[in-house]
């Protein structure tokens, strides 16, 4: 949602663009480590035949994958170039192939999909790329946030709505003050560090995520994983607010504030 909302010209060309995709992807790392323990079983009595494929499939899967875009699916689109549905269907299918990979070396579908994308991001033609899957990628945004509203049991609702407000409340203070705090020791202005508080205000969607797999898993009950879902949909729409009427955004209700 941060990055949804950011003008274009501000994702690709200044820094706080830089300094939140860095942000962001330093958070999905860390998702990604917590999705290996939940699926590896490192939290319980750990299987050891899992944490022997998890320490040698995915080094073999993050250089396997870069081996492939950088000496064959790159010299690929650079000979179909000409082809637009060529590329846009490569593309889609890397990473649907490599998600398969990942499920099938016994890691998780969402592990392939992250190191498809990390990958064909690192590449020349990753703007072009991402400029015509922008419909497809808006299109399964909604779907993802549809699947979240069709998921929840609003029985359960009056359980979890007084926790889910403190909680919502508590990260939306907070996380603006820690990342003002922790920008200004590396010698950012205080401006740009309340921005990117704000900005990346929302809990991150790989929680739910994590909540969902700790849930098959057993880890956590139903109630838990509604009290995350719910403190992750108030963050969204609260912090988008905050960031529509404050801050430059192509969505901004202010003519002054919208920018693309």
């Amino acid at each position: 949602i941060g990055i949804k909302l950011l003008p274009t010209t501000v994702l690709h060309h200044r820094h706080t663009g830089e300094l939140m995709i860095s942000l962001l992807l330093v958070q999905d790392l860390i998702a990604i480590v917590v999705i290996l323990a939940l699926t590896g079983g490192f939290l319980e009595a750990p299987d050891m035949s899992k944490v022997i494929r998890i320490v040698i499939g995915l080094p073999f899967l993050i250089g396997g994958a870069w081996l492939f875009v950088k000496f064959v699916l790159l010299k690929l689109l650079e000979r179909f170039d000409a082809f637009h549905e060529y590329i846009f269907l490569a593309a889609i299918g890397w990473c649907l192939a490599l998600a398969e990979m990942s499920e099938t070396m016994g890691l998780s579908l969402e592990i392939g999909a992250f190191v498809a994308g990390i990958t064909i991001a690192t590449s020349p033609v990753a703007l072009y790329i991402v400029n015509h899957l922008k419909p497809l990628r808006d299109f399964f945004l909604i779907l993802f946030f549809f699947s979240i509203g069709a998921g929840f049991h609003m029985e359960l609702l009056s359980q979890v709505v007084l926790a889910a407000i403190v909680l919502a409340v508590t990260i939306l203070i907070v996380k603006p003050v820690v990342f003002k705090f922790l920008l200004r020791t590396v010698s950012e202005t205080h401006s740009l560090g309340w921005e990117t508080g704000f900005r990346l205000g929302q809990i991150s969607e790989f929680s739910l995520l994590i909540a969902f797999l700790a849930t098959a898993e057993g880890m956590i009950s139903q109630q838990t994983s509604h009290l995350i879902q719910a403190t992750a949909i108030i963050t969204f729409l609260v912090s988008t607010y905050i960031v529509v009427f404050n801050y430059p955004t192509p969505i901004a209700t202010s003519a002054r504030l919208r920018r693309d």
